[in-house]
C-alpha cells in the first residue's frame, strides 16, 4: 500500500541532545500517539506513564500532519539534503511505525534509530533502538542498541535491566521538580555501577527541541 498514512506531530531537524548519540545532527520525526498516556494533562495522574514532558498530541505541531511515505521523504529532504540520520520517536512511534515505511526509507541510505517504550516488538530495517522501560508496563523489546532509564521511578530499578542484550545503558534524570535532587542521585548510582552512563537533556539546557 504506497498510499499509507502516518500520523505525525512534529518534524525538526536539531541534535540529538541525550544518550550515545548526543551532540549528532538528526532529523526528528515524531509520531502522534501513545500507549501509555494519551497526552491529555487530566489523564495524566492515571496514565502508566505520569512524566511524560513530550507533546505528542494531533499533528499540529512543527510541520506536523499526515503523511505518506513519498511526501515524508520529501519534508526529510527539505529540512536537510545532508543529514542521514533519522530518529523516529514520540509518544510511542512503535504504534504507527513499519517495515513498509522503513523498507521505503531505507533505499535512500538513512540511518534510521528509533525512541521507544520497549512495549512493542521493533520492526527490522532500523540502524539503532532505544528503549526507555516504564513502570507499569510489560517490555517487549529486550534487546537493543541503547537502554535508557528514566531515574528514578517508584517499583523500578535499573538492576532489573542491566543484564539485557543492549551495548550502552544509560541513566537519565526525570525531568521534574526534583531533576536537581533526581540529578544528584543519578551521578551516584553511576559511580557505583560503572556499567551505567549518566544521560543529560543537553537540549534543554540549550533551549532547542
Amino acid at each position: 500500500m504506497t498510499d499509507k498514512k502516518y500520523k505525525i506531530k512534529d518534524i525538526f531537524y536539531s541534535i540529538q541532545g541525550e544518550g550515545f548519540n548526543m551532540g549528532k545532527p538528526a532529523i526528528f520525526i515524531r509520531f502522534s500517539g501513545c500507549n501509555l498516556w494519551s497526552g491529555s494533562e487530566k489523564d495524566r495522574e492515571n496514565a502508566v506513564c505520569k512524566f511524560c514532558d513530550t507533546d505528542f498530541k494531533g499533528t499540529d505541531g512543527e510541520n506536523g500532519g499526515i503523511y505518506s511515505p513519498v511526501y515524508l521523504l520529501k519534508k526529510i529532504i527539505a529540512l536537510s539534503s545532508n543529514c542521514k540520520f533519522l530518529i523516529f520517536t514520540g509518544g510511542e512511534p512503535l504504534l504507527q511505525l513499519d517495515e513498509h515505511l522503513l523498507s521505503y526509507l531505507n533505499k535512500h541510505d538513512y540511518f534510521m534509530a528509533v525512541e521507544t517504550n520497549g512495549t512493542i516488538k521493533a520492526p527490522d530495517h532500523l540502524d539503532w533502538i532505544t528503549v526507555s522501560p516504564k513502570y507499569g508496563s510489560e517490555l517487549v523489546q529486550k534487546s537493543g542498541n541503547e537502554l535508557k532509564f528514566v531515574f528514578p521511578q517508584t517499583g523500578f530499578a535499573p538492576e532489573q535491566f542491566q543484564d539485557l542484550d543492549f551495548q550502552h545503558f544509560f541513566l537519565q534524570p526525570k525531568y521534574d521538580e526534583n531533576l536537581e535532587n533526581n540529578t544528584s542521585k543519578s551521578l551516584e548510582f553511576c559511580l557505583k555501577n560503572p556499567k551505567w552512563r549518566l544521560s543529560l537533556q543537553t537540549h534543554k539546557f540549550l533551549g532547542i527541541k
